[in-house]
């Protein structure tokens, strides 16, 4: 079963149980992924599905932490929920030294040295660990190995 049929069948139950809230998020979470199929004409495959969820999750925190500056704790309430949600679709996340590691291999595979080879860095950090690690912390790796060459 793919990413995609879990996420239509979790509505499905969802609509089953009454749980209004749930039933919301994933169906925000299925019209992004219809929009983006009917966009670029594709089949996304769970990778993209993956990313598609990270990007949800990442305007959630964005809103949260806006929502909390504003004093709108239920605003940001709801976005929690949501992101709690969001998250029960993600695949289990590598810590940070598993990404650590990944990016030197990755800094030695290439031959980068130097913040000049970022992108490139980024690039191939971002195919190999693409849905497996936050790309924050990603990015953090890349700076750290690339200032320590």
């Amino acid at each position: 079963m793919t990413l995609k049929d879990r996420i239509t069948e979790d509505m499905k139950t969802a609509m089953r149980s009454r749980e209004a809230e749930r039933l919301a998020t994933i169906r925000l979470l299925l019209a992004a992924l219809k929009q983006k199929e009917v966009d670029e004409r594709i089949v996304l495959d769970d990778a993209a599905v993956v990313g598609i969820v990270d990007k949800l999750i990442k305007q959630r925190k964005d809103s949260i932490e806006a929502f909390r500056k504003a004093q709108r704790q239920d605003l940001a309430d709801k976005e929690e929920a949501e992101m709690k949600v969001l998250q029960g679709y993600l695949p289990q996340r590598m810590s940070l030294e598993e990404v650590q590691v990944a990016v030197r291999t990755i800094v030695s595979s290439l031959g980068a040295s130097g913040p000049a080879d970022m992108g490139r860095v980024m690039a191939a950090a971002k195919a190999q660990l693409g849905g497996q690690a936050e790309m924050a912390q990603v990015s953090a790796a890349v700076k750290a190995a690339l200032a320590g060459t």
